[in-house]
C-alpha cells in the first residue's frame, strides 16, 4: 500500500493546475507544466540512468484529462498529446514536496541546453 493517499484531485477550470489534497492534510497545486517536464514516462525520464530528457516549449502546456488508473495512480493527458506517464500517489505526493526544487533543476537544465520554457 502507498504511503500518500489522496482524498480529493481536482484540475482547474485552466487546466493548467492539478490540485492534489492528501488524507494527511497537505495539499498541493502542481503546475500542469512541472507535471510535463517531470512525467514519470520512458519518453522523459529514459530508460536508465543518464537518460532523462528536457522537454522546452512547455510553458503554456495544460492537461485535457486524468483518468484514474486502478486505486494507484492517474494518467494524464495534456494537451501536446503526451499520455503517456502514470502519476501514482506517491509521485504526485512527492512533486508537491519538491515542486519548487524541480521547477529550479528544470529551469538550470533548459538554460545549460539553450533552451526556453515558452
Amino acid at each position: 500500500m502507498t504511503a500518500a493517499w489522496p482524498s480529493e484531485i481536482r484540475l482547474a477550470s485552466d487546466k493548467r493546475t492539478l490540485h492534489v489534497t492528501f488524507e494527511g492534510g497537505e495539499s498541493f497545486a502542481l503546475a500542469a507544466e512541472l507535471l510535463r517536464v517531470e512525467s514519470p514516462s520512458a519518453e522523459v525520464q529514459g530508460h536508465g540512468a543518464g537518460q532523462k530528457t528536457t522537454p522546452s516549449g512547455k510553458q503554456n502546456v495544460a492537461i485535457s484529462r486524468v483518468e484514474p488508473v486502478g486505486n494507484y495512480a492517474v494518467r494524464l493527458v495534456f494537451d501536446d498529446g503526451h499520455d503517456t506517464g502514470l502519476f501514482s500517489w506517491d509521485i504526485l505526493h512527492d512533486y508537491g514536496m519538491r515542486q519548487d526544487s524541480l521547477m529550479a533543476e528544470y529551469m538550470e537544465r533548459l538554460s545549460v541546453a539553450g533552451q526556453q520554457r515558452s
